[in-house]
């Protein structure tokens, strides 16, 4: 079983429109509604991979109990072990720009979690943690939670022997790197302002030093860039793919974890992984991948060597 953590779960929104104009009334011509958050996403792909996903975090309020029945009712191999809070679950809103293929996100902040709720979650995820192959962790935190949770979620999960992944930003993720996981993937914006450096493979490099085991750095339609203990390497796309990047990263956090548990080499596990990111952009709503454009993409992804 692969576990997924989703501190700051959404419930996701996509409107469509003719074109985005600032400042101007637009009709919507059509409303999809998905559960979000990325460890929500990452799960639900893992499942569509064919592997056993379980999913957790926090659900409340209303939009929680929408989040809840979407994830059964879109993914019901998903395991849902989510807590339960008293606030309300955010919503995601993309707007996705007929005229352009561009879309625009707009992310509300998430409920308040208090104390003990964030006691009842490392209750469950330590439970969890018992029956786990690895364990991603991603995305924001909501407010209440405490800036260093993805480092003792790390350090837990590394206590029980379970590979572990992290994806988040800022603060959160420099001191979840400093815990030691066994991966890390941000984006390349993430990965600089964490380091300092832009370039993506010496930024990469610091990332391991500072303390992560292996980087894997979303560099936008460009693909990969990787840098582990067995080498380093940039993965690309034969070409950029126009849609919904929402939930792209999340498909490559999937890939990355799915090649992680049946022992695929770096190579191919990244060259799976910038396909189902394609895949992810075309796709008509967030969070999903085109089965038929991964089929496609796969074997046309180049994976270079850069040791």
């Amino acid at each position: 079983m692969i576990l997924t953590v989703t501190l700051n779960a959404a419930l996701d929104l996509t409107y469509r429109t003719a074109a985005l104009v600032p400042h101007a009334t637009h009709r919507v011509t059509e409303v999809r509604e998905r559960p979000g958050g990325k460890g929500v996403n990452v799960a639900r792909v893992l499942t569509a991979l064919g592997h056993e996903a379980v999913a957790t975090g926090f659900l409340g309020g209303r939009t929680g109990d929408d989040v809840r029945r979407l994830l059964a009712d879109l993914s019901p191999a998903t395991g849902d072990a989510f807590v339960r809070v008293e606030g309300t679950t955010r919503r995601t809103v993309a707007v996705a720009d007929g005229r352009s293929g561009d879309t625009t996100q707009f992310n509300e902040p998430g409920p308040l979690v208090t104390a003990a709720e964030w006691r009842a979650f490392t209750d469950t995820y330590a439970e969890l943690l018992g029956r786990a192959d690895a364990v991603a962790l991603c995305g924001s935190l909501p407010p209440g939670v405490h800036v260093g949770a993805y480092a003792e979620l790390v350090r837990g999960a590394r206590a029980a022997g379970v590979p572990v992944l992290l994806d988040t930003s800022g603060e959160p993720l420099r001191r979840g790197v400093a815990a030691r996981p066994d991966l890390v993937k941000p984006n390349a914006e993430e990965l600089a302002l964490l380091t300092g450096a832009r370039e993506p493979l010496r930024a990469a490099g610091d990332a391991r030093r500072r303390g992560a085991r292996a980087v894997v750095a979303s560099l936008g339609p460009e693909g990969l860039a990787a840098v582990t203990a067995d080498g380093s390497w940039l993965a690309r796309p034969p070409s950029a793919v126009r849609g919904n990047p929402t939930g792209a990263g999340d498909s490559a956090v999937a890939a990355l974890l799915a090649g992680l548990v049946e022992g695929v080499p770096w190579p191919e596990r990244l060259r799976r992984a910038v396909a189902l990111s394609s895949a992810t952009v075309a796709a008509p709503a967030a969070g999903e991948f085109d089965q038929d454009a991964y089929a496609e993409v796969l074997p046309l992804v180049t994976v270079a060597d850069t040791a």
